[in-house]
């Protein structure tokens, strides 16, 4: 749910928990924890509060969008998942969107629709559709990328199937459709 700062103070009470230093206080924690669980559990916390633009400012601040990032590539497979929807979460405000193109979101991305699992994927491709701008547009609509999701397109689950349909047609390029081929709008 979206907040305002005055919402936030009338939940927490004159003594309420500070937004900032929560957020502060889970980062700390995924760079500091050994446990694998307690890192799927804090990057899940971090991508939920990715969600609500009042808290953008202390994500940027905290460098969480690094964390995303580096987690696209290096993370397991349900770290990967949580850094793709925070990505996902955050690229359509504008200051996000630019630091992500800006540090190789769509290349990461990209990648990750090589991956067959479902949340994965769906994050990645409804984040490169919330990335494009005149600017990126080239490199999201690159072969390697249009590739990528036709393969998606032309599979078995139904999510990723339509999903991957809608960037092609918007993007104008053919989209199967039983027998026949339509090109997008």
């Amino acid at each position: 749910m979206f907040s305002s700062y005055e919402r936030l103070q009338k939940r927490s009470g004159k003594k309420g928990v500070d937004r900032f230093q929560y957020l502060k206080e889970l980062t700390e924690e995924f760079s500091t924890t050994e446990s694998s669980e307690a890192k799927e559990q804090v990057l899940a916390n971090l991508a939920n509060f990715s969600y609500d633009p009042i808290n953008y400012q202390w994500l940027r601040r905290l460098k969480v969008i690094d964390i995303f990032l580096h987690q696209l590539s290096e993370g397991t497979l349900p770290l990967r998942r949580f850094a793709a929807a925070g990505i996902c979460n955050l690229c359509l405000d504008f200051e996000n969107k630019s630091y992500i193109l800006q540090n190789g979101g769509v290349q990461l991305l990209t990648e990750c629709l090589k991956s067959e699992d479902e949340s994965l994927v769906l994050s990645s491709i409804t984040s490169l559709m919330f990335l494009v701008t005149p600017q990126s547009n080239s490199e999201i609509t690159s072969d390697k990328v249009v590739k990528l999701i036709t393969i998606k397109a032309e599979g078995n689950n139904p999510r990723i199937t339509n999903l991957a349909k809608i960037f092609l047609s918007d993007y104008h390029y053919p989209v199967k459709e039983g027998n026949s081929t339509k090109t997008g709008i």
